[in-house]
């Protein structure tokens, strides 16, 4: 039996790629270190190995609305490194969403954690003992100059600043400005400004919420930074559109510079047809020239420059179109899927059920299906193509849909900033696959 505690609920490398953290339920964020490489096999790619573990988040309970606040670590941001020290910020809070009318209210907050590392002590003080406590100033007979010995590696983490009272809703995002002073937090319903000095003040620069409760129809769902524009970011919404806002228009970006959305066709409609068009991620190309995003479906391309529709469109597992209603019945309909870019946005990667996760290479068009398991995790294991059959005759290693494991999940990924390396988050096991993925895509 899994424990919930134990279920990864955030995957992120940092800039460089030498860091990974994850976030769980529990409230705890567990880091990986790239080890370096070996002398005597420069081929061989370092291995992630533990870091640094800590609690981010503690459990709470809001005594005046009788609430308890989940110490869910919904997402993680690195910050670009300055000096010897890494920096990110976590936030916690979760909130199931029973119909647009009742959103839960609960405080969330967000935390800017330092980690940083000490492998010499000074020893030798005049007044203290080596244990630190105070000597007996009669015994202190002579001066002596303190010095630097080295000892085991010691990983400290932080906390440095707690950016409490900005959201009332289900934060669904983080994004750090390129200003690299200032950073974006999202809800349900808002999007608020932060300069990463200041903890006590936040500047709202999107506010969908209306005046009346009953005549919400649409909630934010993820937003993000443009990579290079520091006045630049999109968010995406409920119905499936995308916004993007320029911060220089006006201070309340409640009127987007451009709107892509794409027209539903009218043959396809159908009873699920808005859950399934809610994006459920979305991400700026490398380059900035792009916008991918994920719906329970497919994954989608944006160009900047082309509001009207995508110009790619992938299905991730169109076989589950005949099985809406009963993920309907299960809430399977409702999972919120990332995405993810390579490091030169040829390849896009995404997740789905059975621990599956899909990847497309955008210059062939060519599509795999690889599945995280513990049999593919084991050292040089080469990940073999998976197939899903509907009907008709099966190959010897296809999956039929009815035997697909909808409990198996892949919501998670995060993809190494330059190299050939992948982070894939299954319940409570993180799989990272390195070097070349599957010789079909490279």
């Amino acid at each position: 039996m899994i424990d919930q505690a134990d279920i990864i609920s955030t995957v992120e490398f940092n800039h460089t790629g030498e860091l990974l953290a994850t976030g769980d339920k529990g409230g705890r964020v567990v880091i990986f270190q790239r080890e370096p490489e070996s002398k005597n096999e420069p081929y061989n790619q370092g291995e992630y190995n533990v870091y640094s573990t800590f609690q981010s988040h503690e459990p709470e309970f809001d005594y005046l609305k009788s609430l308890e606040i989940e110490e869910k670590i919904n997402k993680i941001k690195w910050l670009p490194q300055q000096n010897a020290a890494h920096s990110l910020l976590s936030t916690n809070g979760h909130c199931w969403l029973f119909g647009m009318k009742h959103l839960l209210q609960t405080d969330k907050t967000i935390k800017l954690w330092k980690i940083t590392e000490r492998d010499k002590r000074p020893e030798g003080y005049n007044l203290k003992d080596e244990e630190g406590k105070l000597k007996d100033l009669s015994t202190v007979t002579s001066l002596q100059v303190p010095v630097l010995k080295p000892m085991d590696l010691m990983v400290e983490v932080t906390p440095r600043r707690i950016f409490a009272n900005g959201h009332t809703y289900h934060v669904n995002s983080i994004s750090v400005n390129s200003d690299c002073e200032t950073y974006m937090s999202a809800d349900d319903l808002r999007i608020n400004l932060w300069h990463l000095a200041i903890t006590d003040r936040s500047f709202n620069i999107v506010d969908i919420k209306p005046a009346n409760m009953e005549d919400l129809t649409e909630v934010i769902t993820a937003s993000e930074f443009h990579p290079h524009h520091c006045n630049l970011f999109v968010y995406s919404s409920s119905k499936g559109s995308l916004r993007l806002c320029d911060m220089r228009a006006s201070a309340l970006c409640d009127k987007h510079s451009k709107l892509y959305e794409e027209p539903e066709d009218p043959s396809n409609r159908s009873f699920f047809s808005e859950i399934i068009s809610s994006v459920s991620d979305v991400k700026f190309s490398h380059s900035g020239r792009y916008m991918l995003t994920r719906d329970y479906l497919t994954v989608k391309v944006w160009d900047l420059n082309m509001e009207t529709k995508p110009v790619e469109t992938y299905q991730v597992h169109d076989y589950l179109r005949s099985k809406l209603c009963s993920l309907y019945e299960n809430d399977c309909i409702f999972d919120k899927f990332e995405c993810a870019w390579n490091g030169s946005d040829s390849v896009i990667m995404t997740g789905a059920y059975n621990n599956f996760f899909r990847m497309f290479d955008r210059n062939t068009k060519r599509d795999v299906t690889l599945e995280a398991s513990r049999e593919s995790s084991k050292p040089r294991a080469i990940l073999k193509p998976r197939r899903v059959c509907v009907g008709g005759k099966r190959r010897k290693d296809d999956i039929s849909v009815d035997s697909l494991d909808f409990t198996k999940k892949i919501l998670h990924t995060a993809w190494h900033p330059t190299e050939n390396i992948i982070a894939i988050a299954a319940t409570n096991n993180l799989y990272i696959f390195q070097d070349k993925v599957n010789s079909e895509m490279h």
